[in-house]
């Protein structure tokens, strides 16, 4: 339901926002600034993509969750389609997620919407390893409880 009427009240607010705009400064002027803000919004998108881009390989890196960076490139890359659709209202609302502080609000009320289940391996985690520590898990059985032959793991 809210995508119909997104989908409905933006293209009306375009409209409106380009007869506005068109009849205060004229017609080559308001196409200008839609063009300006196009390829504007494509350099911003681009260097905000790569660092962002960096911040997820890094989290991998360093084994952080990379939730947070990854939903901030998602938001970048809204934010780029919104930049390349023509109009005022798009243009602001792309331009406002390639801020770093709103990109963090958006993140903060999204994450306070979704409930995120994680699961895992039950017991220890895996220690990281130094080269010199093997780990592993043995029982010890008494002579009386041996196997009469053997496993092909001990020498008779």
């Amino acid at each position: 339901m809210w995508l119909l009427i997104a989908f409905i009240t933006v293209p009306i607010i375009e409209i409106a926002l380009f007869i506005q705009v068109g009849g205060f400064i004229g017609l080559w002027p308001t196409l200008l600034i839609v063009v300006i803000t196009a390829v504007l919004g494509t350099y911003l998108v681009r260097t905000q993509g790569i660092m962002a881009l960096n911040q997820v390989r890094s989290s991998f890196t360093d084994l952080r969750d990379p939730t947070e960076p990854l939903v901030h490139g998602a938001m970048i890359l809204f934010a780029g389609a919104l930049l390349l659709t023509p109009g005022f209202f798009t243009d602001a609302v792309g331009f406002s997620l390639l801020v770093p502080g709103i990109r963090q609000a958006v993140y903060r009320a999204i994450r306070a919407r979704v409930s995120v289940q994680t699961f895992g391996t039950p017991g220890p985690q895996p220690r990281p390893r130094d080269g010199n520590v093997i780990d592993g898990e043995y029982t010890e059985i008494d002579r009386e409880d041996r196997p009469e032959r053997p496993s092909g793991w001990t020498k008779h």
